[in-house]
């Protein structure tokens, strides 16, 4: 009796196909002080789910290392950021990406400016980075996408800037070996995402598209943590919600942003959104474990699949 319980706790729940599809190979971001708080990723992700580690201003290269060291040895690919305006210089680059390869095994990177108005050093973009060759030899280098554009880089509120990154961003990846990808902002709302990808299609952007969904959280966060990061009209949704009573309460999750993209999806198999970049906003155990509970196969914890397989 007691088998027959373990194993009806450890089985797949039952999903729509699309949203399973979608969340296939999702990958998830951390920083170090929250890594540090999960005694085993294992027990939360799926095996060969990929980690961003987010460099935040002033966080020791150390404790970046350590971190993509760890998640490394529990067989997880990491994804460090590399944010141009807190970059010294090419040689501190240089030494970054040695300790991350040598001691992490690091192959893979998201090249993105930063979130500082002025840089601290020689380096304002990402194209700057990409143009070092010093990430020759990665396997893997993902860039930043904004659906709903960025004022940081566009004051105007336009996205003509943004768009001369992206068409530089895929010509660079026609004359590099490496597999690119487009992580985004998070948004909240599917149809302006949609139309973003669309639109971008048009134009010859054909790098696959891993978009940013916020993890659950509690209304109050995502509310903060959408306006500390620039979230555009999407944020409409957060706005309504608060004004609801009956949910003021409860905490965001993303289920109708997910349910959205993927029904679409399922109908356009040339879309080009190719995979979802979680933003654990409420923390990693809710999100990850809103996955497991979402996503069919595509949410199983490493650590738990013998006993769904039993």
């Amino acid at each position: 009796m007691a088998l027959f319980k373990l194993r009806r706790e450890a089985a797949a729940p039952t999903v729509a196909a699309p949203v399973e599809a979608l969340l296939k190979g999702y990958s998830i971001e951390v920083m170090p002080r929250t890594a540090e708080k999960v005694a085993d990723f294992r027990d939360l992700l799926p095996r060969g789910t990929r980690v961003y580690i987010a460099h935040i201003d002033g966080t020791p290269i150390d404790e970046m290392v350590a971190t993509a060291r760890r998640l490394n040895a529990e067989g997880f690919p990491v994804m460090p950021h590399f944010p141009a305006r807190i970059i010294k210089d090419r040689a501190t680059l240089a030494d970054w990406i040695a300790r991350y390869r040598g001691e992490a095994d690091v192959k893979q990177g998201l090249i993105l400016a930063g979130g500082l108005r002025a840089p601290q050093g020689d380096f304002q973009s990402s194209m700057q980075l990409l143009e070092t060759g010093l990430f020759d030899g990665f396997d893997r280098l993902h860039v930043a996408g904004h659906p709903e554009g960025s004022k940081d880089i566009d004051p105007d509120g336009s996205d003509r800037m943004v768009m001369e990154a992206l068409r530089w961003k895929q010509a660079f990846s026609e004359r590099t070996d490496a597999k690119m990808a487009i992580a985004t902002q998070f948004c909240f709302e599917p149809d302006p995402v949609i139309a973003w990808a669309e639109r971008l299609a048009a134009e010859g952007i054909a790098l696959p598209i891993h978009i940013g969904i916020a993890g659950p959280a509690k209304l109050q966060t995502m509310i903060k943590f959408a306006v500390a990061c620039g979230v555009g009209p999407s944020m409409r949704v957060l706005q309504k919600r608060a004004t609801d009573v009956t949910k003021l309460l409860l905490p965001y999750e993303p289920t109708d942003f997910v349910n959205g993209i993927a029904a679409h999806k399922a109908k356009n198999h040339l879309f080009g959104i190719d995979s979802v970049h979680f933003f654990p906003l409420g923390g990693i155990k809710a999100n990850a474990e809103w996955v497991t509970a979402n996503g069919g196969r595509s949410g199983i914890p490493a650590n738990l699949e013998a006993k769904v397989e039993a």
